[in-house]
């Protein structure tokens, strides 16, 4: 209890009656409770603090949901990626990557496909790529296994390296890029060349390129751009996209040769790294632009000693990039 300069001042314990002094009495022991409550609420809330409910010590604090997101990405990742992210882990966080600056101008709104020459599987399902499918000019292989170096490097797997690598450089320009079909995924083999296709087709790109080494004997070096020629046949009419195919080729062409340092072909093509074809079904099922680059020859080994370097797939990659960008006025 409080009293104020307006309050009488208490009568002294002797000169009350013994029910005046038992009340003063009460009156102090309230005060003295509305003193202590306060502070005994105080500590018992840090002492729930410290010891956790009931008692108990708290545990580790529970990880926000991107950690947990990240380690279940690092137990699913290769021994080397996860011993990358053990040497990172006391760096601290980032946010997510930063998706690719929406394209501007010319290239907005734009899509590329490339198709991955082959797969990997296909040498382990021949009877499934043997399917004939029709091409329009006639009917052909649903797919092949596509060729190798010497040394036994997989065409596959350097058009899927490559076509990697091009999808980055190209999504980092803001343009959108699908890829005809992608390793490690439930696809073991194909797909077939009326489907390669059809992905361009129904994606409505504005540039389709399949990515291609060649297979021919030592000596035969350098690289060359495939182009569809005028057919109408079946399901097959490339009318319309001859001419600005031949556009995407030399665009492809000049580009790759300057980043790359290969030359044209000399072997076919009479020097100009081009030649047009009439037998192949990705090009002649076509509706958008396309072309294919034999990025060299792998049977060479002068040639198979640069198709084996990522830094020189890296080039390529860059190379036929740069020619898509500046078909599509990039």
């Amino acid at each position: 209890m409080r009293y104020d300069d307006s309050s009488p001042a208490p009568e002294s314990h002797d000169s009350i009656s013994p029910d005046q002094r038992w009340y003063t009495r009460r009156s102090t022991l309230a005060v003295a409770v509305a003193v202590l409550a306060p502070t005994v609420l105080a500590g018992w809330v840090l002492t729930q603090t410290l010891t956790g409910t009931e008692g108990q010590r708290p545990g580790p604090a529970p990880h926000p949901a991107s950690h947990a997101a990240a380690a279940d990405a690092k137990s699913s990742a290769s021994p080397g990626a996860q011993a990358g992210a053990s040497a990172s882990a006391s760096a601290p966080a980032s946010g997510p990557a930063a998706a690719p600056a929406p394209a501007k101008g010319p290239l907005a709104g734009k899509t590329v496909v490339i198709d991955p020459g082959h797969n990997t599987g296909n040498f382990q399902h021949t009877d499934e790529i043997d399917r004939q499918v029709d091409i329009g000019t006639n009917r052909k292989e649903c797919d092949t296994t596509g060729t190798t170096t010497n040394s036994g490097y997989m065409e596959a797997e350097f058009s899927m390296d490559v076509s990697r690598r091009l999808r980055t450089v190209l999504e980092g320009r803001g343009l959108k890029v699908v890829l005809t079909h992608e390793a490690g995924t439930a696809r073991p083999w194909g797909p077939c060349i009326d489907e390669r296709a059809r992905i361009g087709n129904e994606a409505r790109a504005d540039a389709v390129v399949s990515v291609h080494a060649d297979g021919v004997s030592q000596g035969n070096r350098g690289y060359h751009v495939i182009l569809p020629a005028k057919v109408k046949a079946g399901g097959a009419d490339t009318a319309a996209i001859v001419g600005p195919s031949r556009q995407l080729g030399e665009r492809i062409g000049s580009n790759f040769s300057r980043t790359t340092g290969s030359a044209p072909a000399n072997y076919l093509g009479s020097g100009t790294g081009l030649v047009v074809r009439d037998d192949l079904g990705g090009l002649n099922l076509s509706t958008r632009p396309k072309v294919f680059i034999e990025c060299g020859n792998m049977r060479d080994s002068k040639d198979a000693a640069q198709l084996t370097s990522p830094e020189w797939r890296q080039k390529a990659a860059q190379g036929i990039a740069d020619g898509i960008v500046g078909f599509l006025g990039g």
